[in-house]
């Protein structure tokens, strides 16, 4: 995403304009909006890296909060904050960074010690994602490589423009990170925080700043609806006790004439795979998934197959399927830096 989304006003009124100004006017207001633009943070991370205590840091948040510069979500127990993306005072705060020298002595050493906490968080999540490494890679040795899928991914997208995109069940991030450079706005949605520290610490380190990371659940997404160009589930589907529903779900969040692209596993008898690893359906058949598609409004576009490694019995065939909102599709602009 550009430093200034395309949908931010360029011009504000009298009333909003002055209000943002004095939200912003005051050195570590100004510093907590260099921070914030270069990702979402947690009180306790500015805390960290300002050295100021968490009240203070909280008066502040909530003054540029209320004139609407920034943004909080919640995520659990935690809440974090990010540079607002509507409205007159994100128009003002992307605006107000932009123009902040980043050789600046003061911010130079705030980002600085934001490094320090995203190396503390990446060193985190790696532990989270070693402890349960043995299962993936397991799984991961069933079927084709994880390149072979990807290249398959790129394939069924295409190069056109991506637009707004929203990964549900993003897990480690990989799908955005994969799409970004085709993105204008990137969303990550799960249900797990653990998960969700892991996509934060990896999309990081991919230069990645302006990535949404929403805690909740893929029946009812903490999302707008009519809103995305791509949705993206993979490797999901076979968790859900009833994927038609999470599909449907899906197609409301798309634009019109938006894709939702799908990957999961082709039908096999696997059983070890619900016991061990809580699967709930081995596998989707191509009619039942047209079938989906199109109760939910859309018309399956593309069907891929990528057959599993060679030797043994126990392999699965990954299956793609991309389907298309039935509605006269919007002009995506196209911006390539997501970060």
């Amino acid at each position: 995403m550009s430093a200034s989304p395309e949908h931010l006003p360029e011009r504000l009124p009298l009333g909003d304009l002055l209000s943002g100004l004095r939200a912003a006017g005051e050195d570590t207001r100004m510093r907590l909006l260099a921070l914030l633009a270069e990702g979402e943070l947690t009180v306790s991370d500015i805390t960290d890296i300002l050295g100021q205590s968490q009240p203070r840091i909280s008066r502040h948040l909530k003054l540029m909060a209320e004139a609407g510069l920034i943004e909080r979500h919640r995520e659990g127990a935690w809440a974090f904050f990010r540079l607002a993306e509507h409205g007159a005072g994100a128009a003002l705060a992307h605006w107000l960074t932009e123009r902040l020298d980043p050789a600046d002595p003061l911010l130079a050493a705030d980002k600085g010690r934001l490094a320090a906490v995203r190396a503390v968080r990446a060193e985190t999540a790696q532990t989270y994602f070693d402890r349960h490494a043995a299962d993936w890679d397991r799984i991961r040795s069933l079927h084709a490589p994880d390149e072979t899928v990807e290249a398959a991914i790129r394939q069924a997208i295409g190069t056109e423009p991506a637009g707004s995109v929203l990964d549900l069940g993003t897990g480690t991030g990989r799908m955005l990170a994969l799409i970004a450079p085709q993105a204008r706005r990137l969303t990550g949605v799960d249900a797990n925080h653990a998960m969700l520290a892991v996509a934060r610490a990896n999309l990081e380190a991919a230069g990645l700043r302006r990535v949404e990371l929403r805690q909740g659940d893929i029946h009812a997404p903490p999302v707008e609806r009519d809103a995305f160009d791509l949705v993206v589930i993979h490797q999901v589907l076979h968790y859900l006790d009833d994927p038609a529903r999470a599909l449907r779900e899906a197609a409301a969040l798309l634009a019109p004439g938006g894709r939702l692209l799908i990957v999961d596993f082709a039908p096999h008898g696997l059983e070890f795979l619900r016991e061990s690893h809580a699967h709930r359906r081995l596998g989707f058949a191509h009619e039942q998934m047209r079938t989906w598609l199109s109760e939910a409004g859309l018309d399956c576009t593309r069907e891929i197959d990528l057959d599993p490694p060679k030797g043994g019995a126990e392999k699965l065939t990954v299956s793609l399927w991309l389907g298309r909102d039935r509605r006269p599709q919007r002009v995506v602009p196209f911006e390539k830096e997501v970060a």
